[in-house]
């Protein structure tokens, strides 16, 4: 009960729509509001009637108006406005305004129905052009006529009353009043400005019947009240002018002679074409509501219309019109006037242009042939049309044909040449034609997508027209609306479209953001490139790459040397080069490998991948264009069908790039070695591990740091354990890490030092300088004769650092544990042992330039007490306790140090 009760405080039409805030026109007694259902989104017009405005028109008229009286003419009002909606409910007709809901009460007590959508009525246009001739565009004067364009630039409204306009509007007037006249039986009985609408086609649709009925004249039954001349032709104070009859566009049938008949509403259409042309736009009737005053006009010829006195027009008039209509409309005989069927066909709608809309306007009751005629040779007169005709009458005609498959190439040809010519192109093409395209070529989901040749041909016109369509979208639009289309070009089965659509992507480019072109366009060029086996797809997919780096598909620009051997690119590809669309990674990760995978060797393919490897060379990494890129470039360059011109592009691209390559390289190095020591010496001997002999901070061992390491000398700057710093273990390398020995000689000539080096508190003296004899073959430092372990056991006073420097070397073994004292004067010179052979050893080299080490003797101590320590010292260097053996162990010894 309670929910039945609050529906009667809700009306359907505001529960169900959105309803504007503001009215859009005041059309007579109605407000006019735009509005939208909520469930499908569908636009109308809502028309609204206060009741508050009777009152208000009353409450001036003081105690005169009796309120029993006045409550029985707001009542007559009220059925009257009902009649309107109710008869626009029971009558259809292309010319007839379309009720989309019937009319109902509102809170306030007033009156609502919807309708389609309306943009002003005839009346209102007038008005506002009245006022935007007398403004006459002074400069610096507000005016709501001056508007915003969608670049933000300010110019004049159009309000749409030019020739063609006005020529359209009263063909589909006379067609509305032929159906009312001929069809439905009635009488309009208040033909005005008013009672006309325009829709948001432009077309004219007649409204207003509050006053309709049927003629006198009719015999046929109707539960439409006839039309009460004495009760219409009252003015009433008390209600407002646009609720009564407005006796400035009445025939004198109704006011002289009280007859009803359908030649009235001819008279009255007559007054309307010549408010048209008038200025200001009015009827040249002036009665001010009143009928002694009307009747007083018809009484001299001269007051009223007619051909000797220009129709009381201020204007001139078109000849048609002023020879052939307005004279058969405007006349005081009825039998005269002619008939709506007859001003249809009148000379002043015999032209081309006319001639088109009609046929537009019965375009989806015409064959097949017929419209594939009309089509084909519409574009030769489209230019000849208002822009206002084409963007509101003739375009959405077009878009309701596209549901015709076999006409959709023709009608999308027209579509985009008047989005092309028209100024608020951008803004039809997203609200008009966009949604269009995505219903004829976006398949529902789930549904299956088979090939249609007649839906391929529109796709193609689609495609020759990416450029306009990139102009006219925004990225978003595009990336939702336009990029599935075009990826129904690309996974086509005709290369044709394939190709058109490949020779789309300079044109997305500009459009969609790199994420969108990375993951929606790429991979999608990348499948159809690396599929196809058509040579002409292959080609256009190279081409495609080259794009997608930010190249030029045209391939004019080639990459050049700079003077300085670096690699450099044309001046306006440089900016190219720097803002590639396609990352690095893509470049390098995706496109490089389809070009290796690459198996057909033809000319034309084998140019188009230089252009790619082009792009690449500017975006790639050196070390990737040195192992990935170089070798593929050499296969390349060697196909068989290449020509030399061919190849020696090739070769001017593989220059480049290595130039590039060696350029960068060198760089690197100097870099590298800017911030390394460079004042490392040359190595002599390099035997295995090198940090055996050379200290922890990469040094050379010098002449004096050789012999005091082999000797025992003191260092001069007072360094200790200088064995214990350089013989220290290293670990062990393997074979093939050992570097070749260097050859050198060994003098014969030798100089006498003694020095004493004292390590941990214990004085070991040098032996004099003796000569080393020349071995007779140079031996290989490579590998060392093992000797066996002894256990021989050090003295307490030697050092720990040299005790286990000695312990710690594996090589130096002695193959017999001696204590026995070397003897004096003995040299090395005297041992007569032959040297040790050893394999694979280059016979000896003359040493280019003396250096320190080329003479150097080792003597033995002078005899003198010596201590265990010392004994053993002298042992390990000669190999044996035996002093007849020292020539053999000694220098085996020797060598093992080394």
């Amino acid at each position: 009960m309670f929910s039945s009760a609050l529906k009667s405080f809700t009306s359907n039409i505001s529960a169900n729509y959105t309803i504007a805030s503001t009215p859009i026109a005041v059309c007579g007694a109605w407000k006019v509001y735009d509005g939208k259902k909520k469930s499908t989104g569908k636009a109308v017009s809502v028309f609204i009637f206060e009741r508050k405005s009777l009152d208000s028109q009353a409450g001036g008229l003081g105690p005169r108006s009796s309120s029993s009286s006045l409550r029985k003419v707001h009542d007559e009002v009220i059925a009257r406005v009902k009649k309107e909606s109710n008869l626009l409910a029971r009558l259809r007709h292309p010319s007839i305004l379309e009720l989309a809901e019937p009319i109902e009460d509102t809170r306030s007590g007033g009156l609502m129905f919807a309708t389609e959508p309306v943009t002003a009525s005839l009346a209102g246009l007038l008005q506002d052009k009245d006022a935007q001739e007398k403004v006459g565009g002074v400069a610096g004067r507000p005016s709501r006529f001056v508007v915003q364009d969608e670049n933000g630039q300010l110019q004049r409204r159009e309000l749409e009353i030019d020739e063609l306009e006005i020529q359209k509007g009263l063909l589909q007037v006379a067609q509305g009043l032929e159906f009312l006249h001929e069809s439905a039986g009635l009488v309009h009985g208040n033909l005005t400005p008013d009672s006309i609408y325009v829709n948001a086609k432009s077309d004219w649709k007649i409204a207003g019947l509050a006053f309709a009925g049927p003629p006198d004249t009719s015999d046929t039954p109707s539960n439409i009240p006839n039309i009460s001349l004495s009760e219409v032709l009252y003015h009433d104070p008390r209600l407002p002018r646009s609720l009564q009859l407005n006796m400035d566009y009445t025939s004198p049938d109704f006011v002289m002679d009280s007859n009803v008949s359908s030649a009235a509403d001819m008279f009255s259409l007559g007054l309307v074409i010549l408010a048209l042309y008038n200025s200001p736009h009015t009827s040249p009737l002036k009665t001010n509501s009143n009928v002694a005053a009307y009747k007083k006009i018809f009484d001299s010829s001269s007051s009223y219309p007619s051909s000797t006195n220009n129709f009381l027009s201020s204007r001139p008039l078109p000849k048609d019109l002023l020879t052939g209509v307005l004279p058969r409309l405007i006349t005081r005989r009825p039998g005269q006037r002619m008939n709506a069927r007859e001003f249809q066909q009148s000379q002043f709608f015999d032209n081309i242009l006319v001639s088109s809309i009609r046929f537009l306007d019965a375009l989806p009751a015409k064959s097949p042939n017929e419209k594939s005629q009309f089509l084909r040779g519409l574009p030769k007169i489209l230019d000849q049309f208002p822009r206002s005709v084409l963007e509101k009458k003739v375009l959405p005609a077009l878009l309701e044909e596209t549901k015709d498959r076999e006409l959709l190439f023709i009608v999308l040809q027209n579509v985009f040449k008047i989005v092309k010519s028209l100024p608020s192109g951008r803004r039809v093409f997203i609200d008009k034609v966009i949604p269009k395209l995505r219903e004829t070529f976006i398949s529902p989901k789930g549904s299956t997508n088979e090939r249609d040749t007649a839906k391929e041909a529109g796709l193609v016109i689609v495609l020759e027209n990416i450029e306009l369509i990139g102009r006219s979208c925004s990225g978003k639009e595009f990336k939702e609306d336009i990029l599935p289309i075009l990826h129904l070009g690309l996974e086509s089965h005709t290369h044709s479209i394939v190709d058109k659509a490949l020779n789309c992507l300079p044109t997305i480019m500009t459009v969609l953001d790199f994420s969108t072109i990375k993951h929606d366009v790429f991979p999608v060029v990348a499948a159809v490139f690396s599929k196809t086996s058509s040579l002409g797809i292959k080609i256009r997919g190279l081409q495609a790459f080259v794009v997608l780096c930010r190249g030029s598909s045209s391939n004019s620009e080639d990459m050049v040397d700079g003077l300085d051997g670096a690699f450099q690119s044309s001046s306006h590809n440089t900016k190219a080069s720097n803002n590639a669309v396609l990352d690095k990674y893509t470049v390098q990760e995706k496109i490089v490998p389809l070009l290796k995978a690459m198996k057909t060797k033809e000319p034309a393919v084998m140019m188009a991948a230089l252009a790619v490897f082009k792009q690449v060379g500017r975006i790639a990494d050196t070390d990737f264009l040195a192992t990935e890129c170089l070798p593929v470039l050499w296969s390349f360059s060697l196909g068989p069908l290449l020509d030399m011109q061919q190849f020696q592009e090739y070769m001017k691209l593989i220059k480049s790039l290595s130039t590039r390559i060696e350029t960068e390289q060198m760089r690197k190095l100097r870099e590298l070695s800017s911030n390394t020591n460079t004042n490392r010496n040359n190595d002599l001997m390099n035997v295995g591990s090198t940090d055996a002999f050379f200290g922890s901070n990469g040094n050379d061992v010098g002449g004096d740091d050789f012999e005091r390491l082999v000797l025992g000398k003191n260092a001069s700057n007072g360094t200790t354990d200088m064995l214990g710093d350089h013989l220290r273990p290293q670990p062990q390398r393997s074979q093939s890490s050992r570097t070749t020995t260097p050859v050198f000689d060994w003098s014969s000539s030798a100089t006498s030092k003694t020095n004493h080096n004292n390590t941990n508190g214990v004085n070991l003296k040098q032996p004099h300088t003796s000569n080393f004899a020349q071995p007779s073959s140079n031996p290989s430092l490579n590998t060392f004769a093992a000797l066996k372990p002894t256990h021989t056991p050090l003295s307490a006073g030697m050092g720990n650092s040299l005790a286990n420097a000695f312990s710690a070397m594996a090589p130096m073994q002695p193959s017999k544990p001696s204590t026995t004292q070397w003897s004096t004067n003995t040299t090395m010179s005297s041992y007569s042992q032959p040297q040790p052979s050893f394999p694979n050893v280059a016979p000896p080299q003359p040493p280019k330039s003396t250096s320190a080490f080329s003479q150097f003797s080792i003597a033995p101590p002078p005899v003198q007490s010596r201590t265990p320590m010392q004994s053993q010292y002298g042992n390990m260097v000669n190999g044996s306790s035996n002093p007849s053996q020292k020539t053999k162990t000694g220098l085996d010894a020797y060598e093992s140090l080394l």
